[in-house]
């Protein structure tokens, strides 16, 4: 059976089906690294992981993308790795096309895109300090005309991007500490209500057997007690009894 239906595609409802094709061509003709085997490459790569934190890195769109443009960068890379389209690379393929899904699902909603954009800013603003102490330090050396590698546009962009995967990968640890924090704390909170539990069928069960045991106490005690009242009235007979005297030895 085709995995194909059951893997949701944008568009595919309503558009011609020939021409949703048409366009996985042109798309595989635009660039080599385009082709459905490069881009699964990519997003599977050692350190994929880290890289795929950022979901304008996985899509491999500008932040300042719009919705309608991530849209279409999305249904393009989710046409070139889709399993159906790599059926000798099928389980591979499967990962990549969750991998740009999931990208898909952060920045159609309106939150997490706009929660993902402020740290790209975040990213910039120290960037642009990290810049302002390189400028600083050169000032004190005297080293006023020399340039810095961001006066380039292209390194500059690349500082940023760096700074953003760092950002990225520094939710991402803060995500799992209190995802294990929320564990431990849920761990804490079951052994308790176990040990609570285990305490009151230890009671229940100590009360079970404190009422199946009282009538044989009270039995017990009656026994002692009509024991008791036995031996006072034997007692009490032997005290009315003559008592013979005692016998003296013949005195000469």
């Amino acid at each position: 059976m085709s995995t194909f239906a059951s893997t949701e595609l944008p568009g595919t409802s309503k558009d011609n089906f020939d021409d949703f094709y048409i366009e996985v061509k042109e798309i595989e003709k635009r660039d080599s690294v385009l082709t459905p085997i490069q881009q699964i490459d990519r997003l599977l790569r050692p350190g994929s992981t880290y890289f795929n934190l950022n979901p304008f890195e996985v899509l491999q769109i500008e932040p300042e993308a719009t919705i309608e443009q991530i849209k279409k960068r999305y249904r393009q890379l989710s046409i070139l790795v889709h399993p159906d389209k790599n059926q000798d690379n099928k389980e591979r393929a499967q990962k990549a096309f969750d991998i740009v899904n999931r990208a898909w699902k952060t920045l159609e909603n309106e939150t997490a895109r706009k929660k993902c954009l402020d740290v790209y800013e975040e990213a910039k603003e120290r960037t642009d300090y990290m810049i302002i102490e390189k400028r600083k330090k050169l000032k004190k050396e005297n080293k006023t005309f020399e340039k810095i590698p961001e006066d380039d546009p292209a390194k500059y962009k690349h500082a940023v991007y760096v700074m953003a995967m760092k950002l990225f990968a520094d939710m991402e640890r803060r995500r799992q500490q209190l995802d294990q924090r929320d564990q431990e704390e849920r761990k804490r909170k079951r052994e308790a209500e176990i040990e609570e539990e285990e305490k009151r069928k230890a009671e229940k069960e100590w009360q079970k057997n404190f009422e199946e045991s009282r009538q044989s106490r009270v039995n017990s005690w009656h026994d002692f007690q009509a024991g008791k009242t036995k031996k006072s009235k034997k007692q009490k007979r032997m005290h009315g009894m003559m008592v013979p005297p005692k016998f003296k030895p013949e005195s000469r």
